[in-house]
């Protein structure tokens, strides 16, 4: 094994390091120190003199800029962005070497940046030094270089700060100092201080321009690329490189792309922290904190936090169970009724948690003010970490932006990886093969701009930043055509993530010729993925199950014919066989009626839309109706509890009424999403109008009347403990004739003492049907089947009344012949059945309601297209079963 002398290589970017150690390690060279020229310069200085490093300098910030006096900068000190911008010109200042102190034209924006120079000194720790001090501690020990550095050698570097200029400089006289320069240009300071240059002629690659439709588009080409050059056995996946001058843009795409293609892409600047389990553990408590707290906020965190210390590991398994599953639950009030109604009988373990959760739900409600407490609390390990490195660099306030810039090492050895990497980086540590994106006219280079703090007019951008953005990127991308060994292809995206057209970079005007034109359906020769390979593979694509099935849905929605995928199934199916066979209510037998493609949707195969769990701007038709039906529940309990509901007065019933508004309102509260604060109070208030009209209806009492509301029957249980039930409310209720058997609530059944007369109300709270209507084509069910279920119940010589009360218009339209709509509807029942039997499940004109819960399974604005270009169809196949959509 050969051993060599100590020498220091300065080289800079993680990439460059793990390259040049490799390197190092393959040559048995043990000896050998790889570091930064700041750590060269620290390590010279000696002691424990370290550089000021970014997570030190803003910690600090955040500190002192409340403290400090910066005159004209003090109404911005506390904005978000105060913390950030101070770092970034405190650090281009101490690089340039420029002295705030001691500047040609003091102004009073420079005085007060000054000032705050001056307090983050005195807070920085033992040893940490700014880069002028450093290079001034270690120009005082130079005798030292050679036990301490060796022979020093600067690798890949298009130049270093003005800082350490000097004291490289004088390195000169005490070791050997070399500039390996490979094709780059050298410095002129360098030759002048006698440092010896190493040059080596340009690589010459073979350079290709491509353009890709998007920024995503580009990536997946890359990959492709990528993957062909492994496939062909031309490179490793040490031998490849995909850069850009900003990375941001393309990182989401890249690991998302990644994944699918299954390479091991190596995230040279680091993956975003949200990209990992415990980043997004910090990810949500930001958003409880920034955003405020709510039911699936507290879900989200609680399964990502339920491994490991902290307050949710005290919870039993599955606690969320107690945690009514539609209701929003968005602030501490909502969580406080919640929680005094729970027990220890509610919990799994039969312990009492209701304590801990409140403390858990108190801290987080306390919003961004609790960041640190929350974070120390809640978090642990990487998840703590981050979250610490996010408050440093930000406020609190904006954490949750913070968090998404946040990049940590995903661990991938670089070594032997593909990498994705800034142009920068690249640039330092060449590969054979490279692949740049993003040489638009806006992207590459990028557009210089003056610092945040101290513009131009203060002190000029050419002595802050020596190296501007537009001229460093230049310089990379030449240092990389002149550094890569093999093939180089300059990638554009012709337009950009939002649609806009994009340019060419004008570093693309040496290459004009012969740029290839990747269409994004192209037919790549290697596929990314199994997905790129379908797509690559038309005829094996079109062979799969899931594209014929597709591909014939799609032909057969536009045919004039009737297919199985508008409906039409074999006759005597066992699913449509089973859901006839079902107990049915109102609901079902008008969606059959009406819509016999839903009735199989919703009760065969289960479909139907999900309920958000966040809170609406109001509540919708249905949710209205329920809370109006449960309002009225209570009220008509509460006075048939107390002498009856037809001997109440006025005034007692307005009493009952107020309990029962109240009563329902803290249950929505605790358990369903309700409006804002201002439009649920006008909600109720119309609520309790509502079922104030229909309980003062004037309508003639029975003799002895008893009343019952949301009475159940054909199997249903009760809702509450009723007073006793009129009859059984198990018994079996079936139409005659059609093997139909029903089930459901009457809204209200009055009943007179000698159960002779019964009244049967079926409250609505929409617009009302014409007063002559029986059926209304099917849409009108309860009056007909509740009637008849009712003198089912109660026997053949009862006199029943079944009427729909529209209470806003004081309406109430009676059925007038329940014999004769009993027959109709029977028959139209019958029919239908036939017809689904027959394997008729087509689409009726409730699937052109904008109502539809199951519009998302129909094709794109089916009640304009699809539906009516099969509606004739649709009724001719139907027959009978359709005669029902035109019955009064």
């Amino acid at each position: 094994m050969r051993m060599v002398a100590r020498r220091t290589v300065v080289i800079q970017g993680r990439l460059a390091m793990a390259d040049g150690r490799l390197a190092a390690a393959r040559r048995c060279e043990h000896g050998v120190q790889f570091m930064t020229v700041d750590r060269m310069v620290a390590r010279l200085a000696g002691g424990f003199a370290r550089p000021v490093d970014d997570e030190t300098l803003k910690g600090i910030l955040g500190t002192v800029l409340t403290d400090t006096d910066l005159g004209e900068l003090d109404p911005i000190k506390a904005l978000p962005g105060m913390i950030d911008a101070a770092a970034e010109t405190l650090r281009k200042a101490w690089l340039a070497a420029f002295d705030l102190s001691r500047a040609a034209t003091p102004t009073d924006r420079i005085a007060s940046v000054h000032r705050l120079e001056e307090a983050v000194l005195a807070r920085l720790p033992v040893g940490m030094m700014r880069p002028v001090d450093l290079a001034e501690g270690a120009r005082a020990r130079l005798l030292h270089a050679p036990h301490v550095l060796g022979p020093v050698e600067i690798v890949g570097l298009a130049d270093i700060a003005p800082c350490w200029r000097g004291t490289v400089a004088a390195l000169v006289d005490h070791v050997p100092v070399t500039w390996v320069a490979g094709p780059r240009a050298v410095p002129d300071w360098v030759r002048a201080a006698g440092i010896r240059v190493v040059t080596a002629e340009p690589e010459n690659p073979v350079v290709a321009v491509c353009s890709a439709a998007t920024p995503r588009h580009e990536v997946l080409e890359a990959l492709r690329w990528a993957r062909e050059l492994m496939a062909s056995g031309q490179a490793e996946p040490a031998d490849i490189a995909v850069a850009a001058c900003r990375t941001e843009e393309y990182d989401d795409v890249v690991l998302a792309l990644r994944a699918e293609a299954n390479l091991d892409v190596r995230f040279v600047h680091g993956v975003p922290a949200a990209s990992v389990r415990e980043g997004q553990a910090a990810a949500a408590l930001a958003d409880i904190l920034i955003r405020g707290i709510s039911q699936d906020g507290i879900r989200r965190l609680a399964a990502l936090l339920r491994e490991g210390p902290g307050p949710f590991a005290s919870l039993p398994e599955r606690w969320t169970r107690i945690l009514p599953r539609e209701a929003p639950l968005t602030d501490l009030r909502a969580w406080e009724r919640l929680l005094s109604g729970l027990g220890a009988g509610d919990f799994n373990d039969g312990h009492d948690h209701t304590g801990a959760l409140r403390d858990i739900v108190g801290m987080l409600a306390r919003g961004p003010s609790a960041a640190a407490e929350a974070g120390e609390k809640f978090l642990h390990g990487l998840a703590l970490r981050i979250w610490r490195k996010a408050l440093i660099e930000g406020a609190a306030a904006v954490i949750d932006l913070t968090l998404g810039r946040l990049r940590i090492d995903d661990g991938a050895d670089a070594c032997a990886s593909v990498v994705w990497a800034p142009a920068s980086a690249l640039a330092a540590a060449p590969r054979r093969f490279v692949r740049l994106l993003g040489l638009s006219s806006r992207g590459w280079p990028q557009v210089s701009s003056e610092d945040r703090l101290l513009s131009d007019h203060l002190v000029p951008s050419r002595v802050l930043d020596p190296f501007p953005r537009p001229l460093s990127d230049r310089s990379d991308f030449h240092a990389i055509l002149a550094t890569s060994a093999k093939a180089v292809v300059l990638s554009r995206p012709r337009r950009g993530p939002d649609g806009r057209l994009l340019g060419r970079s004008p570093l693309l005007r040496d290459f004009g010729a012969g740029e290839a034109y990747l269409g994004r359906n192209r037919i790549p020769p290697h596929a990314v993925g199994e997905l790129d390979r379908l797509m690559a593979r038309p005829e094996e694509f079109r062979a799969t199950a899931q594209a014929r099935s597709a591909s014939s849905c799609w032909r057969a929605w536009g045919r004039a014919e009737l297919t199985p995928h508008d409906g039409r199934v074999r006759p005597d199916h066992p699913v449509v066989l089973a859901i006839l066979g079902r107990t049915h209510s109102a609901s079902s037998l008008r969606k059959l009626l009406r819509d016999p493609l839903g009735f199989v949707w919703t009760y065969g195969l289960g479909l139907g839309a999900a309920d958000p769990a966040e809170e609406p701007l109001t509540l919708d038709h249905r949710a209205f109706g329920s809370l109006v039906h449960e309002v009225l529940e209570r009220a008509v309990l509460a006075l048939e509890a107390d002498g009856g509901f037809a001997r109440a007065t006025e005034g007692g019933r307005r009493q009952a009424l107020a309990a029962a508004l109240d009563a329902v309102a803290g249950g929505w509260e605790r358990e369903r999403p309700i409006p804002p604060r201002m439009i649920w109070r006008q909600t109720l208030d119309r609520t309790g109008a509502l079922a104030l009209a229909a309980l003062t209806h004037p309508d003639e009492s029975l003799a002895g009347q008893q009343s019952w509301v949301e009475v159940p029957f054909g199997g249903q249980p009760p809702k509450r403990d009723h007073h006793p039930l009129p009859w059984d409310f198990e018994a079996p209720v079936t139409i005659p004739g059609t093997g139909f058997r029903i089930s459901g609530y009457i809204d209200r059944l009055d009943l007179s003492h000698d159960r002779g007369t019964a009244r049967v109300r079926d409250y609505k709270t929409g617009k009302p049907c014409d007063t002559d209507t029986v059926l209304a084509g099917g849409r009108e069910l309860q009056r007909c089947l509740y009637g008849y279920a009712t003198r089912v119940l109660l026997g053949s010589d009862v006199s029943i009344d079944a009427s729909l009360h529209f209470p806003h218009e004081g309406l109430c339209i009676r059925l007038d012949q329940p014999d004769d709509a009993l027959d109709g509807l029977a028959a139209y029942l019958l029919a239908a059945r036939e017809s689904l039997r027959a394997g008729h499940a087509f689409a009726g004109p409730d699937a052109q309601d904008p109502w539809n819960d199951l519009a998302f399974a129909l094709p794109a604005n089916a009640d304009q297209t699809y539906c009516r270009r099969k509606h004739d169809l649709v009724r001719t196949t139907l027959g009978e079963a359709a005669r029902v959509w035109e019955a009064a």
